[in-house]
């Protein structure tokens, strides 16, 4: 009977644990957003104007303007000088750049970046992602060898390996990143989503 109660208990917990923490992240981003422009709306505005929300709705505006502003050429252009000064700033820029890194990664604009791939090694198949096809931007030492740059993630944790593998060793294979990032991180578990 114990058995049977704790392995209820364990299903009802891993079903309720991904819907609680992307409520709470959720709750987390309203709660941050409310408190960041709440204030400033509150400095801006009368009292009498203000009303709880109208920070979050702020942010989803300013958002939204920073979206459709970044289509004008002219601010792109001022966005990269302001990116060029971050970059040169210490610890900002290691920061910065890793994380504007690991957006664009998941938002690939240039071909084959990003791409999900099987690496064959020793009869073994794994699931990795291209994530370097410009050969200047690697280190000299692994120019002009025919090989891909491939993150390897591993399962149940943040991390994986990056690793320069021969193109022979690399075939692409029919997912979306999201298929196969959760696919991987989940250890097959998940599945691939039919619906």
């Amino acid at each position: 009977m114990f058995k049977e109660t704790s392995k209820t208990l364990l299903t009802g917990f891993i079903t309720l644990l991904p819907i609680v923490l992307t409520i709470y992240f959720l709750y987390w981003l309203a709660v941050s957003s409310e408190n960041i422009m709440g204030a400033a709306l509150r400095w801006l505005l009368p009292q009498a104007v203000y009303f709880p929300g109208l920070g979050m709705m702020a942010g989803l505006v300013l958002v939204f303007v920073v979206g459709l502003l970044m289509k004008a050429i002219l601010i792109r252009q001022l966005f990269a000088i302001g990116e060029k000064i971050l970059y040169r700033l210490p610890l900002i820029k290691t920061v910065y750049r890793a994380m504007r890194d690991l957006f664009d990664f998941f938002t690939p604009k240039k071909e084959g970046l990003g791409q999900v791939v099987a690496v064959t090694y020793n009869g073994m198949d794994m699931i990795g992602f291209i994530t370097q096809t410009d050969e200047q931007r690697l280190p000299e030492s692994f120019r002009g060898q025919d090989k891909v740059l491939v993150y390897l993630p591993m399962s149940y944790m943040i991390g994986g390996f990056t690793l320069f593998i021969p193109s022979e060793h690399v075939r692409p294979i029919k997912m979306s990143m999201e298929e196969a990032m959760r696919f991987a991180l989940t250890a097959g578990i998940t599945g691939k989503d039919t619906r």
